[in-house]
């Protein structure tokens, strides 16, 4: 019962791997199924990427049928993860302390919200950039021209999205030693909070607030990114060692010797001026060449890539990270076991298309089915 992307996001990690995984939807539809250009037959992208391995029934829970609905699919499942807003189910009379706990004691009840359900900001809505302000990472984010900059990729979601993943197995493993569910508080805000490494712990050290500082690692030196003669390229050094093979290879050995340069400390505070000692060697090479050179010495290196070059890149292909079925393209599954891998066995399912097959295998009959369709609490095309 999640829509947008933290809760959507847990539940295709969990279908790659072989979970049965029931998408139900309030009666508009997950309204990214509209965040779009691009779209493919009406869905747009942003859904697509976020729905595979996944059945799809539209259910009118504001209804108590539709909630008896919801009884019978819990019967048997193992989880309920949900993001309606704190206190939603709980005014629907099914609520996990007073009626799911009791009803399936075996039940793992995760809930995702913007910032839970008491406290200053309790109950209050949330999506991914205004929890990325208020958490702090707009303020370390960009340059001091820019000024604070939102992250591009969606990671308060995401990372609350895997955050519920996790939480959502180590509450099943330790269901098999109690033999009891449990409910999960997941927010965003806690999400993005825990997220803000090493910032937050460079503050308590210090107390110093971190400012942004673009491209560049605010503990380690140098860890940027770097302008050759063809390509950007960013390379890390996480030690003297790595530096000093750096050094090697743009042919510059003495840097390691210059006290500015000699430590990490010295070159996280003199940063600027060991970018300009490394870029005056870096803008007369290949980058290409460069990064083949720095990683065969044993220093992080490689060229600024664009989605583009990322997707069709050889070792996207080789890491089975670029996949395809039949319309559908999509990133691929990160996670490798040796014995069960995960799959694709099915593509994002269009609104509302499991729901008899659905009611059909909890034990609804026919007419049954027809009568909770005539009446509106089976949905089978969104209500706009």
């Amino acid at each position: 019962m999640t829509r947008v992307l933290g809760g959507p996001y847990c539940t295709q990690v969990l279908g790659d791997h072989g979970a049965e995984v029931i998408k139900v939807e309030p009666p508009q539809g997950d309204e990214v199924r509209d965040w779009g250009p691009p779209f493919h037959e009406g869905d747009a992208s942003y859904f697509i990427g976020l729905n595979r391995n996944k059945r799809s029934m539209g259910l009118d829970l504001s209804k108590p049928e539709g909630r008896d609905v919801l009884m019978r699919l819990l019967e048997d499942a193992d989880v309920l993860i949900e993001n309606y807003k704190p206190g939603t189910l709980e005014r629907w009379g099914i609520g996990y302390a007073d009626t799911l706990s009791k009803k399936f004691p075996k039940l793992v009840h995760c809930r995702i919200s913007g910032y839970g359900g008491e406290g200053p900001l309790g109950g209050f809505p949330g999506y991914d950039a205004i929890i990325q302000g208020a958490a702090g990472w707009f303020s370390v984010n960009g340059t001091t021209e820019s000024g604070p900059t939102r992250v591009g990729i969606p990671m308060v979601d995401m990372g609350t999205g895997l955050y519920a993943a996790i939480a959502i197995l180590m509450a099943i493993i330790e269901r098999e030693t109690s033999s009891q569910g449990q409910y999960i508080d997941m927010t965003l805000f806690d999400s993005a909070v825990s997220l803000m490494h090493p910032y937050t712990i460079n503050y308590l050290l210090s107390d110093k607030v971190p400012v942004a500082t673009g491209n560049a690692h605010p503990n380690v030196g140098p860890y940027d990114k770097f302008r050759t003669k063809t390509v950007d390229i960013f390379f890390g050094c996480g030690n003297d060692r790595a530096f000093s093979r750096l050094c090697e290879v743009l042919e510059r050995p003495d840097l390691p010797k210059d006290p500015r340069f000699e430590a990490n400390s010295g070159r996280v505070t003199n940063r600027e001026e060991l970018r300009v000692e490394l870029e005056s060697v870096l803008i007369r090479l290949d980058g290409e060449d460069v990064c083949k050179r720095l990683m065969e010495a044993g220093v992080p290196a490689g060229p600024v890539l664009d989605t583009a070059q990322m997707y069709h890149h050889e070792h996207t292909k080789h890491r089975e990270m670029a996949v395809s079925r039949d319309w559908y393209r999509m990133s691929g599954i990160p996670i490798k076991f040796s014995r069960t891998p995960g799959s694709i066995r099915s593509t994002p399912p269009k609104f509302g298309v499991h729901g008899r097959e659905v009611l059909a295998e909890i034990g609804y009959g026919a007419d049954e089915i027809e009568t909770l369709a005539a009446d509106g609490i089976l949905v089978e095309e969104r209500r706009r």
